[in-house]
């Protein structure tokens, strides 16, 4: 039987069906706290409960281009927002029983960005909001995203020690100060300010000075500070560890 033969007599029926899903981990940092993308279903399974952005793959669409068409139609970030945003594959999902429904396999995705508006809810959800990861405990999750969301708040944290990502929570022009506080706000510990100024500047690509300053200076008065941009490093070496891994490294 040739390839031609063996695809006219295929019959996808002869095994279990299998759907696939895409979920999305949103974080952003709003008013120097760090936020998760969460959408309270309209429907059932697990109707009223909260969940991540997501839904079924469609028949034409890759993992990503769900990914971003969920966002959209569930929250309405769309267009220029939408490329605003970092966009990763995160990990799959494919316990038998994780949706009641039938045998479904989610591929999450990891997305951050600078602070993003208030999103609006989609035609399949009764609300959509941004809320502080602090809160999660307060909210009762749908499916197995309790899960997902630690995974992805994980993996945020990780892929700032050894990537320059950090900067895509920021504006195109920053200062080290509010490189620093993203990486206080994601990974939940206050840095040192003169180590972490050092360590940042010393690492090639990492960031690179535009030649201007802040208009004025600090709260309390002094120098205005030096604005720098994403620099063309892909990753940190040496990496920025976080204060308890570096305990562990020495």
């Amino acid at each position: 039987m040739n390839e031609q033969e063996f695809l006219a007599a295929y019959d996808p029926r002869d095994h279990p069906a299998v759907a696939v899903t895409v979920d999305v981990v949103a974080l952003t940092i709003r008013e120097g706290t760090l936020h998760l993308l969460l959408v309270r279903r309209g429907a059932p399974p697990f109707e009223g409960h909260w969940a991540l952005p997501g839904g079924f793959v469609q028949p034409d669409e890759d993992l990503t281009a769900g990914a971003r068409r969920e966002l959209t139609e569930e929250t309405g970030l769309g267009g220029e927002r939408l490329h605003r945003i970092h966009l990763e594959q995160l990990a799959s999902y494919g316990a038998p029983d994780r949706d009641p429904r039938m045998r479904v396999v989610s591929v999450a995705h990891l997305a951050f960005a600078p602070d993003l508006p208030n999103p609006a809810a989609g035609s399949d959800v009764d609300e959509a909001l941004w809320l502080p990861v602090s809160a999660l405990a307060s909210r009762q999750l749908a499916f197995d995203h309790a899960r997902v969301i630690e995974d992805g708040l994980e993996r945020a944290r990780s892929k700032l020690e050894y990537t320059p990502l950090a900067t895509r929570f920021l504006d195109a022009e920053f200062t080290v100060t509010e490189l620093r506080a993203v990486y206080e706000t994601v990974w939940g510990h206050p840095l040192h300010p003169g180590n972490f100024h050092r360590k940042v500047l010393s690492v090639p690509g990492f960031v690179e000075s535009t030649g201007a300053s802040t208009e004025r200076g600090g709260t309390r008065g002094g120098p205005r500070a030096k604005l720098y941009r994403a620099g063309d490093a892909r990753l940190l070496h040496p990496a920025l560890l976080r204060p308890a891994r570096e305990e562990t490294v020495r």
